[in-house]
This record gives C-alpha cells, structure tokens and sequence, in this order.
C-alpha cells in the first residue's frame, strides 16, 4: 500500500492542466513500461499502454481509461500587475479566495487568488458568492517583471499539497482523475501475476475534463471490444444525501445506467462477488461523465463499463479519498480482465 500511495502522491503533486498534460504522461510512461507494457503516446498526448494477453490473433481488446488531466485556468489578461484567467474545467468558485496556485510561465510562479477585503466591499456584496470575474491572481512581481515572465494563455494549476490523514484517508488535489490512474498502475501491477487472455490497453486520456477528447480519439484508434471507464464518484459526507454519495473505505462503485452496457455491468458485479471484493451498485441514469461516454460511441461502439472511487470535495485542492478503494478496484478491474474469454464477444448480442 505505502508503494501504491507515494505513486498516488506522486501524480497528484504533478501539474497536468487539460490541454497541458505533458507531465503526467511522461510520468505514466514510465510507470507502464516499468511494468513491462508496451508504450506509446498518441497525436494528442494520450498515453498508450499494451499488455498483449493468452489469446492469440482472436483476443478480446479490452481499454481501460482513467483522465490524466486536472481543472485550472489560462492566464487571459495581464492588469497593473496582477492577472487575470479563465477556467479549464469546472470550479466551484466559493473555494477560490485566497487559494494557492502556480503559474507556469517561462518558470514557475507561486501565486494566490484574492479579491477585495470585506472591509472595502459595499455590506450587500459581502454574504455573496465570489465570480471570476471579481477575482484576480498575485504572484508578487511587479508589473514590468509580471510581463516578462508570464503570457496570456499560460496555464495556472491549482496547489494542494497531498496530506495523509488519520487512517487510510488521503486528500490531495487532482484526485480527480490520478486516483483513476493509480488504480490503471495497480491493476496492471496484479495481472502481472495473473495470466489473463485479453489484450489489455490501458490508457491515460488527455481533455477528460472539457469533453472527452482523448478518449474519444484513443477509442478510435484501438477499436476495443470492452472499454471501461475508472473515475470517481462522490463521496459520502454529511449534508450529502445516502443515493448521492457512497461511503469511503468500503469499495469502488460499478456503473449502472445507459452508458454501461448491461454484461459488462453484470459480469463485473459478479466478479467483485466471487472474490469477495467489496463494491456498491451506483445508478447512472443519464450522460456519466466519464470516458466511458466517448469509448461507448467510437467506431462500431465498445460495451462499456465504469468504476468509481468514492471522493469528497470534489473539484477542491483537497479532493478527500481511502487508499483501500483504490486498492480494491484494483483487484476488481484484474479479476475481471483475467477471467474474460473469448467467447464474452457473443455475450455483448445476447445479454
């Protein structure tokens, strides 16, 4: 576990904007071809990874997805030495005032959001929800200095350190999606001792969060049989409703709803049963977010699948997970490409 958390670490302290995932998929590279996959990166930055399996010429083509890139800004607009920027992705902008980023510039630049102080706001404004537009960004230079070190169009990623908390609770930012990552690194750790029949490509996505583009792409060029999404979902917490949100520490979800393809769903939920790995039935009753949307649709269409990582503080700089989660959704996704055959082909027509 402690190996699986200082990689965990590691992704998430990793600056990996959408459109800027260069980073991220440099250190993926290296952690796929260390566990013996062949490696490639696509026109778009996907990163490839291939562990061919038992079954010959005829092999099921099964693609695992997790997104490599995180929410942030573009610098927009240099003001009188401070900046202004634009969202990549969605925020909640309640967290923003006073949240530590960095701009990468020519170099990179520590820097807060700040706004006005409430002493200097009209009384009315004061119990009201900051906007971007009312924020800007202080790196500290001055406006000569500002300008000569950073553009319009740089990228801005949020900062938050990664913390151990009590247990096996861990909060970091970026979460959203590294622990998607973890979990592609670990399950292709398990079935390095396992002798699974499918090819297995597991693929870190780029521009997950502003529309599946990567996914999408990748989908296209691998043409896979069986795609599965690993992403989080919501954690449980107070204030958040038991259908909303699913508990940490006691498994990943699996996917129900018309972006999952009924077999795969069901022969998932079977395979957390015979290994007496823990999980929970999440309903998604529309559209779910993930890159299970793009890999459902490419081509001829791949019967997809999602799992989940329960998460609170979703889109925050201290995204709140259990390490266990990931571990068991690691054994699950394993299990479940090891015992796949051939034959699962027909399954997907007939279920």
């Amino acid at each position: 576990m402690e190996e699986l958390k200082e990689v965990l670490k590691e992704l998430t302290q990793t600056p990996g904007v959408a459109g800027y995932e260069g980073k991220v998929a440099g250190r993926m590279a290296s952690l796929m071809r260390g566990l013996g996959a062949q490696v490639k990166e696509d026109n778009l930055g996907n990163v490839i990874a291939l562990k061919k399996g038992r079954q010959g010429d005829k092999a099921l083509k099964v693609m695992v997805a997790a997104h490599m890139d995180e929410i942030g800004f573009f610098v927009s607009g240099l003001e009188k030495g401070f900046l202004r920027v634009a969202a990549v992705g969605s925020f909640d902008f309640r967290t923003l005032v006073n949240q530590e980023v960095t701009v990468h510039g020519r170099e990179d630049l520590p820097a807060i959001f700040s706004a006005p102080s409430p002493h200097l706001t009209e009384k009315e404004e004061r119990s009201k929800g900051m906007t971007l537009d009312k924020l800007f960004v202080d790196t500290g230079l001055s406006e000569n200095k500002l300008k000569q070190l950073v553009r319009v169009g740089d990228p801005v990623s949020v900062k938050g350190d990664f913390r151990e908390l009590c247990g096996s609770r861990v909060a970091a930012k970026a979460m959203d999606d590294r622990a998607g990552l973890a979990v592609l690194y670990q399950g292709l750790k398990e079935l390095e001792k396992m002798h699974h029949g499918p090819d297995v490509y597991a693929v870190a996505t780029v521009q997950e969060e502003v529309g599946y583009r990567g996914a999408l792409v990748s989908s296209y060029g691998i043409t896979p049989d069986v795609g599965i999404a690993v992403d989080v979902t919501h954690g449980e917490m107070p204030g958040v409703t038991g259908h909303d949100a699913f508990a940490l520490g006691k498994g990943p979800t699996i996917g129900w709803g018309p972006n999952i393809h009924p077999a795969v769903f069901k022969r998932m939920e079977k395979t957390a049963a015979d290994y007496g790995i823990p999980a929970h039935k999440e309903i998604i009753p529309g559209g779910s977010g993930t890159d299970a949307m793009a890999m459902q649709i490419a081509g001829e269409g791949a019967a997809t699948g999602i799992l989940s990582i329960p998460l609170r503080y979703m889109h925050t700089s201290v995204e709140t997970l259990d390490m266990r989660d990931i571990k068991s959704a690691a054994l699950l996704l394993a299990f479940f490409i090891r015992d796949l055959e051939v034959s699962f082909k027909e399954v997907l027509t007939c279920y």
